[in-house]
């Protein structure tokens, strides 16, 4: 039986993006956790801001799944009457930027499917290349499909194979076998907890314990807001199963060659929060280590150096400890404000980054300052910021920016778009400049990258063009409507 209380209201959404965030929590004695699924989900905010949802089941009653999702932020979606009515010992949570499916209440996670075994929740963070053949072949054999999203697809093969097989988890299995592409995944059975990782772990996701309760979860972040102790990262390709009777068990059969794992490097660089540790490294020295390369590489004389919020701020420190100018705040962030709002129209004066960022004009009035920020996408948000400095009396802007040029679109759940729409196709770094209005710019050396992350096997492809796996030759970005 599956519970759904959901409201529907419109929004917008700008900017690069990445789908999503996904949080697992077992109980082993019995309590509920919806409360935990909640502070875990507001910890991994920042990795989706369009929709969220909590599902919960109880391992030791009727089976039932109470599930509520719905568009907003996860303080808007969940009231303390919501949390307080949803009761289970099991429970899984996301949050979501779209990149494959559209912005839409159907389309939020978790997904629950209620079948002949019993029911079945997956949350989903990443993007799968072969979707669309997948989703064919499933509509071509009798599915009715309720979302435009990918994930549905892997919930579908979950429980087709679970039909064949003796375990969940040696169906999460033969669905690997099946989708390609990037996915962390959280999957809640009625008595099982299941992670599983891509074989080149594209996503992160680690395992954490609190008292006699296992929880899984994007970052670290989120297993540091609940009080958890940080166990392990799941390795990419491994399947891992919790259960009261079994404790953690692991099946490595999908993993590769360590030489072959490609982690996103844009999870160290942007889209984790800077007090998470991903295989081992710290995002934060990650971000002061691109900043001090910065520095090394492309210096110039300067009064202050200011980051981007928030990005880009320890790029910025990493650039002032190795330059010995000093850093400093260059902005003020509307912290009320998230990545998702309601856009001012074309015709309002409103821009939508003076919306979230104001200059600080005593901290950068008649300074030469470095700008460092996290990446440059289209342009149009970084020409407006550069000019919001110049508005603010500095004498000079300097842009440095902490990865290299954007020249690939990724197909691996991050929304980069086509080459057509990225500035740095087709132009030098000059063009860019004059584009952009900066004095100087520079980016982050392409051979830095292996060095910020400590050696990790990572993609690169968004920069080179060389993905670990072939990539589709349709786009697989929109949603899947005829």
């Amino acid at each position: 039986m599956i519970l759904n209380v959901q409201k529907q209201y419109g929004e917008e959404n700008h900017g690069l993006r990445e789908e999503c965030g996904v949080f697992g929590i077992y109980d082993f004695d019995g309590g509920d956790v919806a409360p935990t699924v909640y502070y875990g989900l507001l910890a991994l905010q920042h990795r989706g801001q369009e929709s969220c949802g909590i599902a919960v089941g109880d391992t030791d009653g009727p089976r039932r799944v109470v599930n509520h999702k719905d568009m907003g932020l996860v303080n808007e979606v969940f009231t303390p009457k919501i949390l307080e009515s949803m009761h289970g010992d099991i429970g899984i949570g996301h949050t979501r930027y779209s990149t494959a499916g559209s912005s839409t209440r159907e389309n939020a996670q978790p997904l629950v499917l209620n079948y002949v075994k019993g029911t079945l929740a997956v949350a989903h963070n990443g993007n799968l290349i072969n979707a669309p053949k997948l989703r064919h072949e499933l509509e071509y054999s009798g599915a009715i499909f309720q979302t435009t999203i990918d994930s549905e697809v892997i919930a579908y093969y979950i429980a087709r194979e679970r039909l064949k097989t003796g375990t969940v988890e040696e169906a999460v299995s033969r669905a690997m076998d099946k989708i390609q592409g990037a996915y962390s995944l959280v999957v809640m059975s009625p008595r099982k907890l299941i992670g599983a990782r891509d074989p080149y772990g594209f996503r992160p996701l680690c395992i954490g314990k609190r008292d006699n309760t296992y929880i899984l979860a994007s970052e670290t972040c989120a297993l540091q807001t609940i009080g958890a102790e940080f166990i392990r990262d799941v390795e990419p390709g491994e399947i891992v199963s919790i259960s009261p009777k079994y404790g953690i068990v692991s099946d490595r059969s999908h993993c590769l060659p360590r030489e072959k794992e490609a982690r996103c490097i844009f999870e160290y660089i942007y889209f984790s929060r800077a007090d998470s540790y991903m295989d081992g490294i710290s995002v934060y020295n990650s971000r002061i280590q691109a900043g001090k390369y910065l520095a090394m590489d492309s210096p110039v004389d300067a009064d202050l150096v200011v980051g981007v919020p928030e990005s880009g701020n320890a790029a910025a420190l990493g650039y002032s400890l190795q330059s010995g100018i000093p850093y400093g705040t260059g902005f003020v962030k509307n912290s009320y404000i998230g990545r998702t709002f309601i856009k001012p129209k074309q015709s309002s004066r409103e821009s939508s980054v003076s919306v979230k960022l104001s200059p600080l004009k005593e901290a950068v009035a008649g300074k030469r300052v470095i700008m460092i920020d996290d990446s440059i996408v289209r342009g149009t948000t970084s020409d407006r910021i550069v000019k919001m400095l110049r508005e603010a009396g500095a004498a000079e802007v300097h842009m440095r920016v902490s990865s290299p040029p954007f020249l690939y679109p990724c197909y691996f759940g991050t929304d980069i778009p086509a080459r057509e729409q990225l500035i740095a196709y087709n132009r030098s770094v000059e063009d860019i400049r004059k584009i952009i209005g900066a004095d100087t710019l520079a980016y982050l050396r392409l051979e830095r990258l292996n060095d910020i992350v400590g050696g990790l096997p990572h993609c690169q492809g968004c920069f080179t063009g060389e993905y670990p796996l072939e990539p589709p030759t349709e786009d697989i970005r929109g949603s899947y409507e005829p």
